[in-house]
């Protein structure tokens, strides 16, 4: 199967000493351990970028510009980055007009429907409230992969 990786994880595996570091690391370990294929999107990237330079008061891991783009490259190393296409608004805009989608939610309907456009069946977040309401995907969380391993 193939897995996205939500942001949330990415920043989490990226924060030294958060209570949810650990947890991050190891649900990706397990994954690659079982041959899953791991991937981002660009959103997740600039998400990424934008957690990674904000300041640790502001909900920021505090990167410079040049720790967070050393991050990147490691991301890109160690995850299949899917290709932006026209598909994604058309399935975009299919999941925020079915689900009434509104504000911050937008930006999760936007994984799903890059999800969708790459035939992607499963997300794994620390979030998993935020892709329940879509259908005809599986979401994964951290906690859940650790403790059936």
């Amino acid at each position: 199967m193939t897995v996205l990786f939500d942001t949330n994880i990415l920043t989490r595996a990226a924060q030294p000493g958060h209570a949810l570091q650990e947890i991050a690391l190891k649900a990706g370990d397990i994954l690659k351990t079982r041959g899953e294929t791991l991937c981002v999107v660009p959103q997740v990237l600039y998400e990424f970028w934008s957690v990674a330079t904000r300041p640790p008061g502001e909900n920021g891991l505090g990167l410079t510009t040049a720790e967070a783009r050393a991050e990147l490259a490691r991301i890109k190393q160690l995850f299949s980055v899917l290709a932006e296409t026209p598909a994604i608004l058309f399935h975009w805009e299919r999941l925020v007009f079915a689900h009434e989608v509104k504000g911050k939610s937008t930006y999760d309907a936007r994984l799903v429907a890059c999800m969708k456009a790459h035939n992607v069946s499963h997300v794994l977040t620390f979030n998993a409230q935020d892709f329940a309401r879509y259908p005809g995907i599986s979401v994964l969380s951290p906690e859940t992969l650790i403790s059936t391993k």
